[in-house]
């Protein structure tokens, strides 16, 4: 684009295509609110803001903006689109109502299941659409080494190649904090080709001493969005950390990590807001990061301030504010307007100076993405699964002692569980008076028959079965139940439709969300899965569970980079030690 066009408009000589008038313009370059202000907009980018009746010409767009707050749109700085359930193409629709007009996202689920065929699909279909979709290339597929077993493993030279790719802007999370801590040539690889290639590494360090942390920052990731407390954000933000504040559908980090800018008055500049991971119900009914703004702002963040940790913070920290996150002359004209700033909520959104959505609808038409018919073929069993396949049995008699996971209400993190069960006729058996129940994790990528038994406490279960997989990251197949036939059913249901989530009591199938897309996103519009993942939600309820995201923690019980204790494909896993434990204890792991 000739920036010759953009300076005849801002000199008067040329019409603009489109001008916004008399807004309130949120200034995240100053911190400040002002009124009455134009804004035109020439060939995708902003012109000039001030007065511009005169740029009005016959070929003109003209938004009213009376009464409205006019801001930078939303931008996201670390999501999984896959948590969704959506594609691509579907999440966009509705994150553009949202006013969410860029996304930076991690595609590491798929990556675990269809490798660097799985980022390229997803990353392609974002290259299409209105909403911006920049990559952050999968940087720990699988996970971890020699604890679990994904569908493809990303080496070195992919991360490299893939780093070539236009609109890839960094290195996606790096869960394996320890790898880079400890020297594990891979992982220091990964990240030095990153930085050589003058892009970002973004980080993923949920607990350890400070000397690890330290050693962290050092390697060169420079951020975190797995801080919960407001004293571990502190001092990652004391060590130059850029702290991304998460509020997802489960993980709720804003009331707490938010503190250290209301209560300790931090400077915010590396601080932004994310939702890391969002299902489509709450997409639907609270919204997107236009949530996460609005929860800031409930917290007592200044409204401005807390826009600008969607904005322009997160352009800087992925060096792309010479371009985008400000209303400024020059930059990509990428603008929401909002009726207020308590609820947050964009009636019209403009991208590359283009209307997306007009009084709350989507006025572009945004065609659908067709993904091949293997991505949609990747739930490969060995055999039937049977009732008898859940079954943990042990040589010992009357009682034993178990290992097994604690999970915790809206929180990422479990806890190492130990208890007493039961045992008849050569089998472990669950407790329901512990709320103690029967877990499994199958390996579904390669048709192994490889199964992994455990036991998990809080879920509250007390009838039937629940499956998915999506189980993070290596999204093998998990099951979880009170009686070994209907985890048998649930099982098995699910692999015939491709994988996705399902709920099964007494051999009836209460609930049912197709994911056929690797087994992790819906091919359907997004009224139609939020509907199944009422249902979805309505059938666990009936199952006795009462928590907050059920399937959602659920979901994560299987990813073993995050304390304490996880189940994966080959058995239990301590994640402070890193290493398979046993589950009956004084058996063989």
């Amino acid at each position: 684009m000739s920036r010759a066009l953009l300076r005849k408009v801002a000199l008067g000589e040329t019409a603009a295509d489109l001008v916004i008038q008399n807004g309130t313009l949120v200034n995240v370059m100053t911190r400040e609110l002002q009124h009455d202000v134009d804004i035109a907009i020439k060939a995708k980018r902003i012109a000039s803001i001030g007065k511009a009746d005169h740029l009005i010409g016959p070929e003109t767009k003209v938004v009213d903006a009376t009464g409205k707050y006019v801001s930078p749109g939303f931008m996201d700085g670390h999501m999984h689109v896959e948590s969704t359930m959506l594609s691509v193409t579907e999440f966009a629709k509705a994150a553009l109502k949202k006013g969410t007009t860029a996304i930076f996202m991690d595609p590491h689920e798929i990556a675990n299941v269809l490798g660097t065929e799985g980022v390229k699909l997803m990353h392609e279909e974002g290259r299409s659409l209105p909403l911006k979709v920049f990559t952050t290339f999968p940087s720990c597929v699988p996970a971890t080494n020699d604890l679990e077993d994904a569908g493809a493993n990303l080496n070195e030279k992919d991360i490299e190649e893939g780093l070539k790719w236009d609109g890839v802007i960094g290195l996606g999370e790096v869960m394996n904090f320890p790898g880079v801590v400890y020297n594990d040539p891979k992982m220091i690889n990964e990240i030095e080709a990153t930085i050589a290639a003058g892009k970002t590494v973004t980080g993923h360090f949920p607990d350890g001493t400070n000397g690890m942390l330290q050693a962290y920052i050092a390697s060169g990731v420079d951020s975190c969005h797995e801080t919960v407390a407001k004293e571990q954000a502190l001092e990652k933000a004391r060590l130059g950390m850029h702290i991304m504040i998460r509020e997802g559908s489960a993980w709720q980090d804003v009331k707490e990590v938010i503190k250290i800018i209301t209560e300790d008055r931090i400077d915010s500049a590396n601080v932004s807001l994310v939702t890391d991971d969002i299902y489509p119900e709450t997409l639907v009914e609270k919204g997107q990061l236009n949530h996460v703004v609005r929860r800031a702002i409930e917290e007592g963040v200044d409204p401005v301030e807390a826009i600008q940790m969607a904005t322009i913070n997160v352009a800087r920290y992925f060096q792309i504010d010479k371009q985008y996150g400000s209303i400024s002359p020059g930059k990509i004209a990428d603008i929401i307007l909002l009726d207020d700033l308590t609820h947050v909520e964009s009636s019209t959104v403009i991208t590359n100076g283009e209307v997306i959505v007009s009084d709350r609808e989507l006025v572009k038409e945004i065609p659908g993405y067709d993904y091949p018919a293997h991505a949609k073929d990747t739930v490969k069993l060995q055999r039937v699964l049977q009732p008898e396949d859940f079954m943990l049995p042990t040589d010992q008699q009357g009682r034993v002692e178990v290992n097994g996971i604690r999970i915790i209400e809206n929180s990422a993190r479990t806890e190492k569980m130990t208890a007493t069960l039961p045992v008849d006729d050569g089998v472990v058996k669950i407790d329901l008076e512990q709320d103690i129940i029967q877990l499994a994790c199958i390996e579904r990528h390669k048709g192994t028959g490889q199964i992994s038994l455990g036991f998990t406490q809080g879920f509250g279960l007390k009838s039937g079965a629940v499956a998915s997989t999506v189980a993070h990251d290596s999204h093998n197949l998990l099951v979880m139940g009170v009686n070994q036939e209907d985890m048998a059913i649930a099982a098995n249901k699910l692999a015939e439709s491709g994988g996705g989530m399902i709920v099964v009591e007494d051999g009836e199938v209460l609930a049912h969300v197709p994911m056929p897309i690797a087994g992790l996103m819906s091919d359907q519009p997004i009224e139609t899965v939020v509907e199944q993942v009422r249902a979805l939600e309505k059938a666990w309820q009936q199952l006795g569970c009462t928590i907050n995201a059920p399937f959602m923690t659920f979901s994560l019980i299987a990813l073993p980079v995050i304390p304490e204790v996880r189940i994966s494909n080959r058995g239990l896993v301590d994640v402070t030690k890193f290493e398979l434990i046993e589950v009956v204890k004084g058996s063989e792991t």
